[in-house]
């Protein structure tokens, strides 16, 4: 089947489906990574985007369970530029393009997406569907005109788990850590186990106060898709933490929602930093890693009580943030992205470093 991905300026890309015959609108946005597309298919911060991936060829080493970030795909469509479909690779359970069936996720390949990710650089990311059809029909265009777009839109409530759950190995000798699920990807509690942490996950509207009456001993908050600013919920909960001076962590939209809660604002950016490839300079050592992100959004200081650890060499855009008087640190990348670099895994070494320090300062 034919399948056509246009954008809200109308332009029209002409492709052949390999995914879900079907239809979905969403943001537009680029991927550098080489490698990770179930990764990335999986992520929830993805949430109501249209993913292009920049490398050329995909689908080559298939769908494997052991790969996935969350319990589905969380993209509302897929742009590659060639489709591989008989993948290599002995972990490989099923094709990509049936994968995508299977969740019903509509797909597109034929496009020139060098020229689709030049345009989103020079003019930012654009609402955009991919629709699945024999000819062009008008009304696309009309579905995406009626997108609203990411700024503004409060996703975590749609991507969080339904219930509390523990996750990982629980012991009496661990500290107890509570994490706020706004769309957490299954690494981050992977890296926070591995960490020595008895995890135990909550729901992205689970009350504060009856999560600070169980006692843990620190909290963190996680990823997720969407604007920041509307989660009110999730501000006042980073505060309410905040309040009780327990050690606190945020990775990606939790950071963002850290920074609120201390007093800084956020703010859309161009077209994001999405990729396993993105240059960060950590300010406390002066060493540059390289890190892999995933967020439309940033932090914009205005309270210099709280240092910037981190800055984004590619546009200086502010990274990590600590606090002077608390035990509260925050980056806007993925420490525990896989596949993808480690270069920034220490993170989680740290905070169990901080939560022990906390600790052994008040005995």
């Amino acid at each position: 089947m034919k399948a056509f991905l246009v954008l809200e300026n109308g332009d029209i890309y002409e492709g052949l489906s390999f995914g879900y015959e079907s239809e979905d609108v969403g943001e537009v946005v680029f991927n550098t990574s080489m490698a990770g597309y179930q990764e990335i298919l999986t992520d929830p911060s993805y949430n109501k985007q249209i993913v292009t991936l920049t490398y050329p060829m995909v689908g080559n080493y298939g769908i494997s369970s052991l790969d996935m970030e969350s319990d589905k795909i969380q993209v509302s469509g897929l742009i590659v530029k060639e489709y591989v479909p008989v993948p290599s690779n002995f972990t490989s359970e099923e094709t990509l393009s049936d994968f995508l069936k299977r969740f019903k996720v509509p797909a597109i390949q034929g496009v020139d997406t060098r020229k689709l990710t030049r345009y989103i650089r020079n003019n930012g990311a654009p609402n955009g569907g991919i629709f699945v059809a024999e000819e062009y029909s008008d009304g696309f265009l009309e579905k995406i005109k009626s997108f609203p777009g990411i700024k503004g839109m409060g996703l975590a409530d749609a991507v969080t788990t339904q219930a509390r759950y523990d996750f990982g190995e629980h012991g009496k000798d661990k500290f107890k850590l509570a994490v706020y699920d706004y769309g957490v990807k299954l690494n981050i509690l992977r890296n926070l186990d591995k960490a020595g942490f008895s995890v135990t996950v909550f729901p992205a509207k689970y009350p504060i106060q009856d999560v600070l009456a169980e006692g843990f001993d620190a909290f963190f908050l996680s990823n997720g898709p969407g604007d920041p600013e509307p989660l009110d919920y999730a501000i006042d909960t980073a505060k309410k933490i905040i309040e009780t001076k327990k050690p606190l962590f945020g990775i990606c939209l939790g950071h963002q929602v850290i920074g609120l809660a201390l007093g800084n604002s956020t703010y859309k950016l161009k077209f994001g930093h999405r990729g396993g490839n993105q240059p960060v300079k950590n300010l406390k050592n002066g060493r540059v890693e390289i890190t892999a992100q995933n967020h439309g959004f940033a932090v914009q200081e205005k309270n210099s009580q709280n240092p910037i650890t981190h800055i984004n060499l590619n546009d200086n855009t502010m990274e990590g943030i600590e606090s002077n008087s608390l035990p509260i640190m925050a980056v806007q990348y993925h420490p525990e992205s896989s596949p993808g670099p480690h270069d920034a895994e220490y993170l989680f070494s740290d905070f169990y470093e901080m939560v022990k320090n906390h600790w052994k300062s008040r005995q």
